[in-house]
């Protein structure tokens, strides 16, 4: 998978991880980044050609379709958004969903890119966050509310 360089690839690979660890086991074939072409559709697809822009298993979690994912999923999902301060946004928060794709939703060189790089970076590792400690779900609860 490729993705642009610097703070995008490093949170987007952190978002990757987490699910891997966190939701579920990805394989080859599961992740998307840069695409040199896009078909027709919502605007923030346009994202992929930049290489800022990820879909975890874009067919499983196909465009406009809501619900692919498990309540627990869903907590895992906003503790991610949530611990990354709204560097990174997700489709199922679009008024088109397409629940498999995150994006950067800063523009290159912004502040706050580099200050979430610097929070993952050196501490706790994927696998190893637990989102469900009553901290980190009431900080994915509130970010939720203000970033819908």
């Amino acid at each position: 998978m490729q993705l642009a360089g610097g703070a995008a690839a490093l949170l987007l690979t952190y978002v990757a991880r987490r699910f891997h660890y966190e939701i579920d086991q990805l394989r080859a074939g599961d992740l998307t980044g840069f695409a040199a072409t896009v078909a027709a559709g919502p605007a923030y697809e346009s994202n992929y050609r930049s290489g800022t822009a990820l879909a975890i298993r874009p067919h499983a979690y196909p465009s406009g379709v809501r619900g692919g994912f498990y309540p627990q999923e869903l907590v895992v999902i906003r503790d991610i958004l949530a611990e990354l301060a709204g560097t990174v946004a997700w489709g199922g928060d679009f008024d088109q969903p397409k629940e498999s794709h995150f994006e950067i939703a800063y523009q290159p060189g912004h502040p706050s890119l580099d200050a979430a790089v610097r929070r993952i970076d050196g501490t706790a590792s994927a696998g190893t966050v637990d989102a469900f400690r009553p901290a980190g779900r009431t900080r994915a609860k509130q970010f939720e509310r203000t970033n819908k």
